[in-house]
């Protein structure tokens, strides 16, 4: 059983004891913290709060509303809704932050607390930092019964949230009805339930949906990789649809099964995004430096510089206002398109993607067939506990100076057709192996040549 406190949010497994899991007076402590800080700069903020469809959603929306009103916040009620919504909400109601309560791909046993701040976006890790502290220091302060907040429940912030995708200039809403497009949406028991049909329905899309019952306990491990999604793919080919569209539970990620079954590749989910992107709205790219170099290259291809960023959302974020980024993601299937929110937002990428299909009058395969093909090796090694990971990380950067070097996170190392990275945990004692080359074998080869270069030095 596990409870992670960290910058970028509280998460944890649900039952057995406080600071051991995720109970309920951590989900009081927790909430309390973001509150107190909220209210140092506010006497009376309004916070949006939003769930995706797991188990103890419901339990934990109750424990997370009722501390904010307890402090006198006036809380403004999604009940079941999406991540991206949850942060284009905190816009839509001009409110003072947002509380996401999603573990997104976690199992169900787990739930989580997400912060926002004012723009709907992930707080800083400063702000996290500050969080932590103030959860440590046990700083909330409750109001008396004539300073309480209040609750209001809002339920049309999806359909806002599909408006102003169907708003943007690069879908092509008419190109997409045109093309009679029948897709398969695996919902996981949750809130792509009903979020992914109503925009399809808004642009003329028919679909058939698998897993659709909002009831968390999930049909399948909820992270859309290729191990998990069988069931989606054998339907797929059963009736003959044009694609399959796979969501985490709190809709921030985004993965395709072509028509044959295979999948696209969630690392080029975003690759296609920002080649229609592109297309309409030249500019940087921005991914992190755990994802497919095919995004470097695409977007060189364009004629305009890519960048690099930190793994997690809110460093991508920071490295596309640096850089006036276009379009940024991570290769997990997460698309941030700025022209609608800085956040990942697996709707927009089903819009894009069906617009990208219908202007060129292509399947999935033939657009993939167009992208520089990377196959991806992703391992991890477990050290002794007094073995020092940057002490690894130094020697083989040493050993490889040679070649182009990355450190901002761990060590990246770039060669002419491939890549390696090294990232140390911050919660466990290993080292996480990314390598992507030109095959699969040679992205094996390379990580266990690390991963030999990792035993060697541990051994001395």
């Amino acid at each position: 059983m596990t409870l992670i406190k960290s910058i970028s949010g509280i998460r944890g497994t649900i039952g057995g004891k406080k600071g051991d899991n995720f109970t309920p007076i951590d989900m009081v402590e927790c909430t309390a913290a973001y509150a107190q800080m909220l209210l140092e700069h506010n006497p009376k903020p309004r916070v949006v709060v939003g769930r995706d469809g797991r188990m103890t959603g419901d339990i934990v929306n109750e424990f997370v509303v009722n501390t904010l009103i307890s402090m006198g916040i006036d809380v403004i009620d999604l009940g079941l809704s999406t991540t991206p919504t949850v942060e284009m909400a905190v816009k839509f109601e001009r409110a003072d932050a947002g509380i996401i309560l999603t573990a997104s791909h976690n199992p169900r046993e787990w739930n989580a607390l997400k912060f926002l701040d004012h723009n709907g976006e992930f707080i800083s890790p400063e702000t996290g930092e500050k969080v932590l502290l103030y959860i440590k220091e046990d700083r909330a302060v409750f109001k008396n019964v004539d300073a309480l907040g209040e609750r209001t429940f809002n339920d049309d912030c999806i359909s806002r949230h599909i408006k102003a995708i169907l708003e943007l200039k690069f879908i092509n809403s008419l190109k997409i009805k045109e093309k009679q497009m029948h897709v398969v949406v695996d919902c996981i028991n949750s809130t792509g339930a009903i979020s992914v049909p109503p925009l399809l329905d808004a642009l003329g899309v028919s679909y058939t949906l698998i897993n659709e019952q909002i009831h968390g306990d999930f049909a399948h491990n909820p992270e859309p990789l290729a191990e998990h999604l069988t069931e989606l793919s054998r339907v797929v080919t059963e009736m003959d649809a044009d694609f399959g569209i796979a969501v985490d539970p709190d809709v921030d990620r985004l993965a395709f099964v072509m028509d044959d079954g295979e999948m696209f590749g969630e690392e080029y989910t975003l690759v296609a995004c920002a080649d229609l992107m592109l297309g309409y709205q030249p500019g940087p790219t921005v991914s992190n430096l755990s994802s497919t170099r095919a995004l470097r290259d695409l977007t060189k291809k364009f004629g305009h510089p890519y960048h690099a960023s930190k793994v997690g959302e809110v460093h991508v974020v920071r490295k596309m206002k640096e850089t006036g980024a276009v379009i940024g993601g991570e290769g997990n299937g997460g698309v941030i398109i700025p022209e609608l929110h800085y956040g990942r937002d697996a709707l927009v990428g089903i819009a894009m993607i069906l617009t990208h299909l219908a202007e060129r009058n292509c399947t999935l395969k033939e657009l993939k067939a167009t992208y520089p093909a990377y196959q991806m090796s992703k391992n991890k090694v477990v050290l002794d506990i007094n073995t020092s990971a940057d002490k690894i990380i130094e020697r083989i950067a040493n050993k490889y100076k040679g070649h182009e070097i990355d450190i901002q996170d761990g060590l990246k190392i770039d060669f002419p057709d491939s890549w390696v990275q090294l990232r140390k945990s911050n919660t466990e004692p290993i080292l996480r192996i990314y390598a992507e080359a030109k095959t699969s074998e040679a992205a094996i080869m390379l990580a266990e040549e690390i991963i030999g270069d990792i035993q060697t030095i541990a051994s001395e």
